[in-house]
């Protein structure tokens, strides 16, 4: 591997500090963190710290013909960062500069390395706000939510990660640099070549830079809890919420599974009898108190067991904490339901019409008897978008095939009533059929010759989303 020609070309491009082939460090660089997708050995790590170096990558492996695999922070839960063997694995953790704030124009420029929350909280000095805040907000970086188009906790009102980019510098698998998009509140000029790169998982090009729109920051929420006896009951209360107008700026859904595994593992006086649990907040400065009311008298109609508000900001935080918290504690969950640590998740991410929430959870609950697996359900019920999270045992092949069958079937339901089979995690490698099946044949040689225009030699990414 020392005398390589890709790598010395690497090196001379890069130096030796940025360039890395420990197998260690190799196989750190394998995967994100979807369970059971499979995943290579890359040759090489490379950390560019530009846009002039990550053009000296790309144009080195387009010589090579060696095939080159973005990566942010691997928090991804679908597959889509996961190396393939003999490829060059771009990571982006070393471009984390912030490079504007601009708060007349209520934009912010930043490298892709930079970490959400680093983001959030810079321009919230500046009293800005950067509303996308996926559950991996303290690791996950910009670059990354941008190429999975990711959600967060504050979708419902908010929406998600496209809605706020603007513009983006990407690395074509040519070598060339294309700008797209703008810095003005408006405009319309050509192709929105932006929104195509948006969730195209880098198999389009390497995104360095990203123009990204801001929002004067919210007042202090308000926040409250409405405890459910039924899972279904907790959904018919979101359609009741949408029904009559009201958007709160946060409404999530925590089932029992969740709610007791989040006890466990993290102590925090959660109720573990419930069976479902809805947790709402406002922002909307003098509104908010009255909001929150009409919401708490739509959970109280649909059969919540209690409802109760937040006393101080404190309470407030440990309950969104509680939330942030799930994924972590399922997977202690998993880890301590099968024996010798073989436990895992199948991690299930479907969006419906809120309307048909309900029917979606009890599915889900169905599905889960019917195929003798665990599933917990978590999700940003408010707009319809909820996380299955399948328990399976990593060491027995009955357990696994159960669990992709579970996966599958709360995957076809999901389209069934109208949804889709990803309202934020992305396709990567878990969901290229059902990418496939949602957008029909038309839709799938579409795809497809953009891919051809785009990446000919088919570099970038290959085998994710289509």
């Amino acid at each position: 591997m020392a005398g390589s020609p890709l790598l010395d070309d690497l090196r001379a491009a890069l130096g030796d500090e940025a360039v890395l082939t420990d197998p260690d460090l190799l196989r750190l660089h394998r995967r994100d963190e979807a369970d059971l997708c499979a995943a290579g050995t890359p040759l090489v790590v490379v950390r560019p710290r530009d846009t002039a170096q990550v053009v000296a990558v790309v144009r080195a492996a387009a010589r090579h013909g060696v095939p080159v695999v973005p990566q942010g922070a691997r928090t991804g839960l679908a597959g889509a960062a996961n190396a393939v063997d003999g490829a060059v694995v771009v990571s982006t953790v070393a471009m984390t500069a912030i490079r504007e704030i601009d708060p007349v124009a209520r934009i912010a420029v930043v490298q892709p390395g930079v970490v959400n929350a680093t983001l959030a909280r810079a321009v919230r000095e500046q009293g800005l706000y950067y509303p996308p805040d996926p559950g991996s907000w303290e690791s996950s970086t910009i670059g990354g939510n941008v190429s999975t188009n990711a959600g967060g906790m504050c979708c419902v009102k908010y929406g998600v990660t496209t809605e706020y980019v603007l513009g983006l510098e990407v690395v074509l698998a040519s070598g060339e640099v294309l700008r797209t998009g703008r810095r003005t509140a408006k405009g319309v000029a050509g192709y929105d070549l932006t929104r195509l790169f948006v969730g195209a998982e880098g198999t389009l090009g390497v995104i360095t830079e990203v123009t990204v729109a801001l929002r004067p920051a919210p007042e202090e929420s308000l926040t409250m809890v409405a405890v459910f006896g039924s899972t279904a009951g907790a959904g018919t209360a979101v359609a009741g919420i949408a029904e009559r107008g009201l958007t709160p700026s946060l409404l999530e859904l925590l089932d029992r599974t969740h709610l007791r595994a989040i006890e466990a593992y993290r102590p925090m006086g959660l109720r573990t009898d419930a069976q479902a649990l809805l947790l709402a907040a406002a922002d909307t400065g003098p509104r908010a108190a009255d909001d929150l009311a009409r919401v708490a008298e739509v959970c109280a109609a649909a059969g919540a067991q209690e409802v109760y508000a937040a006393t101080d900001a404190v309470e407030a935080a440990a309950l969104l904490q509680a939330r942030r918290l799930a994924h972590p504690a399922m997977e202690r969950f998993a880890v301590d339901t099968y024996p010798d640590g073989n436990g895992g998740l199948i991690i299930d991410d479907v969006a419906v019409p809120r309307g048909a929430l309900a029917t979606l959870l009890d599915g889900v609950a169905r599905i889960a008897t019917e195929c003798g697996v665990p599933i917990g359900v978590v999700g940003h019920a408010g707009d319809g978008n909820l996380h299955p999270n399948i328990v399976v045992d990593r060491a027995d092949p009955a357990s696994l095939e159960r669990g992709r069958r579970a996966f599958d079937e709360i995957i076809r339901l999901g389209l069934e009533l109208g949804g889709t089979c990803t309202g934020e995690h992305g396709v990567g490698l878990l969901k290229r059929d059902w990418l496939a099946r949602e957008i029909g044949p038309v839709g799938v040689r579409v795809h497809q010759a953009i891919k051809a225009a785009l990446d000919p030699a088919g570099l970038f990414n290959p085998g994710k989303v289509i």
